[in-house]
């Protein structure tokens, strides 16, 4: 089960892909299409500076917000 960690609101726009960074911000990157491939540029959208815990998997929910849930390993 998922756990809220930080209230953002991001708005998120189609094509993007959303995640949260090492730093512990969210940051978007455009998604690749077809034969369009290359580096992405990386852009910064809030910064939060959440500390991010071992074992975690952090991710923008539904709503915009930062949220995690514990990584399944060794099963």
């Amino acid at each position: 089960m998922a756990e809220k960690v930080e209230k953002v609101g991001v708005k998120k726009k189609v094509g993007y892909l959303y995640f949260v960074d090492k730093k512990g911000n969210v940051a978007c990157a455009k998604m690749a299409r077809g034969k369009k491939k290359g580096k992405a540029k990386i852009e910064v959208v809030a910064k939060v500076g959440i500390k991010k815990k071992k074992g975690f998997l952090y991710f923008i929910d539904k709503k915009g917000d930062i949220s995690c849930a514990k990584m399944a390993r060794g099963r």
